[in-house]
Parts: C-alpha cells; sequence; structure tokens
C-alpha cells in the first residue's frame, strides 16, 4: 500500500492530480482508518495501462 504522495511520486504527478485520478475512479485506492491508500499493484497497472496505450498511436 502506498501514500497518495507516494504514488503521486511514482507517476511524477502533484498530489492534487493523484486526489483526481482516485476520485474519477482512474486508479482505485482504499480507506485505511481515516487515510487514503493505493495498492501498488493498482498503480502498477494503472501505469501498464497507461503504456499499452501509448503503443497504440
Amino acid at each position: 500500500m502506498l501514500t497518495v504522495e507516494q504514488a503521486a511520486d511514482r507517476l511524477a504527478v502533484s498530489r492534487t492530480t493523484m486526489f483526481a485520478l482516485m476520485k474519477d475512479k482512474v486508479v482505485p485506492s482504499v480507506l485505511v482508518g481515516r487515510y487514503r491508500r493505493v495498492p501498488a499493484d493498482e498503480l502498477t497497472a494503472y501505469i501498464e495501462r497507461l503504456i499499452a496505450e501509448a503503443g497504440r498511436c
């Protein structure tokens, strides 16, 4: 599980952009107590989708 900040760092985006991706359900996240977390495998899957889409262009 990654914090929002860690996930944003891996994507090289801002926290605001990361929260928008989670809100739009582009990147799944879960609540752990009071904190939002991003499963590492879900972030990897999102990155792989981006790479696959870029390859189709």
